[in-house]
């Protein structure tokens, strides 16, 4: 078995951190666990068990999961869903020396089998004050974080806009799954109204459609052709990471629409891209946005303040790229992977 895609045997009793990753289907937690475990893996001996491990960090099958047990010392199971906190419990029971750690992102009332996973982990993280006060139970707050190196402004942003052969000179976008959740209707709702009246603009949201919300998709498709807009509101399905982080480099605005989020990891994703930004106050967007300087606050699922906010980037886009140059600057400062890697080690630390 190859050591780069493998742990290696004669490592598995060096093993301190097992970064499990039980969904097969990516998503926004399996972007931001993705990003942060290599760094983790730069100052603990750890392993990715499961789909879409990232580069920098070994990898474990469950094979060898197995041969874990009565490990010799504590290892830290890093989970961020139930069913990884449900994984963990289990092989705790059954003899792993496994400490639980839980990631909450969530800004709602947990289930009750939620709560009971909880109550029974070692040490929990929040990624912000709000998900925090929603736990019963004394969290660490930890704000996610975002490669800077990797999510950068474009040499030429005009030049990057200009490859994806789009009408106009500029791009605005709303990256995400599409669906009602994200606040795909917003944007699209916006961007009917706004497009005719500022012909340099192209807007594109970048996601999947899956297919429960075909529909949804189907009924925005639509609203874009009644107006004529099919070439100016682009909608370009599933894309590999790689082309997700030139697509951030083409724009001058990014619009985060979302009605509710967990944290919302496109906000710094957009914003260390050099993207101006206009965010609904989801997630952590209050904790991430100063509101009027490194981008602009509306309320949730307002179409009417989405485009009052969105309207004077399109009219002044030299306004649009200082504003993003800012939004860079307070990421490098405030939101670095290196931040959010060192904080959460210290927790590790506090229980092995």
């Amino acid at each position: 078995m190859p050591i780069e895609n493998n742990l290696a045997q004669n490592q598995a009793q060096g093993l301190q951190l097992i970064v499990p990753n039980l969904h097969r289907r990516y998503s926004g937690v399996t972007a931001t666990n993705r990003m942060v475990a290599p760094k983790l893996a730069g100052m603990f001996r750890a392993a990715w068990l499961g789909p879409h491990a990232p580069d920098g960090i070994a990898r474990i099958g469950f094979a060898e999961l197995l041969k874990l047990w009565r490990h010799r010392t504590p290892l830290i199971w890093h989970a961020r869903r139930n069913d990884e906190m449900i994984a963990g419990l289990l092989l705790r029971s059954l003899g792993w020396p496994l400490k639980l750690v839980f990631t909450s992102a969530a800004q709602r009332h947990h289930t009750a089998l939620t709560r009971w996973l909880i109550r029974r982990i070692d040490a929990i993280i929040a990624t912000s004050a709000l998900s925090a006060g929603f736990l019963k139970r004394e969290a660490t707050v930890v704000m996610h974080g975002v490669d800077t190196d990797r999510y950068a402004p474009p040499p030429d942003r005009a030049a990057a806009f200009a490859e994806a052969k789009l009408p106009g000179r500029y791009a605005i976008g709303c990256f995400g799954r599409v669906r009602a959740q994200k606040g795909s209707d917003v944007f699209v709702d916006a961007m009917c109204r706004l497009l005719p009246r500022y012909p340099d603009f192209t807007a594109v949201i970048v996601g999947a459609v899956v297919p429960e919300q075909q529909g949804f998709a189907n009924d925005l498709k639509a609203r874009i052709e009644a107006v004529g807009l099919q070439s100016r509101i682009v909608i370009t399905g599933e894309l590999e990471i790689e082309q997700v982080q030139r697509w951030y480099q083409r724009l001058t605005i990014y619009a985060f629409t979302s009605r509710n989020e967990g944290f919302g990891l496109t906000l710094i994703e957009a914003m260390a891209a050099g993207a101006a930004l206009v965010a609904s106050r989801a997630g952590a967007a209050e904790f991430v946005v100063e509101d009027g300087v490194t981008g602009v606050l509306t309320p949730p699922g307002d179409v009417d303040a989405l485009v009052a906010a969105l309207e004077p980037l399109m009219r002044d886009p030299a306004s649009a790229a200082a504003m993003g140059m800012r939004a860079r600057a307070r990421v490098v400062e405030k939101f670095s992977l290196d931040a959010e890697a060192n904080q959460i080690a210290a927790v590790y630390r506090t229980l092995v």
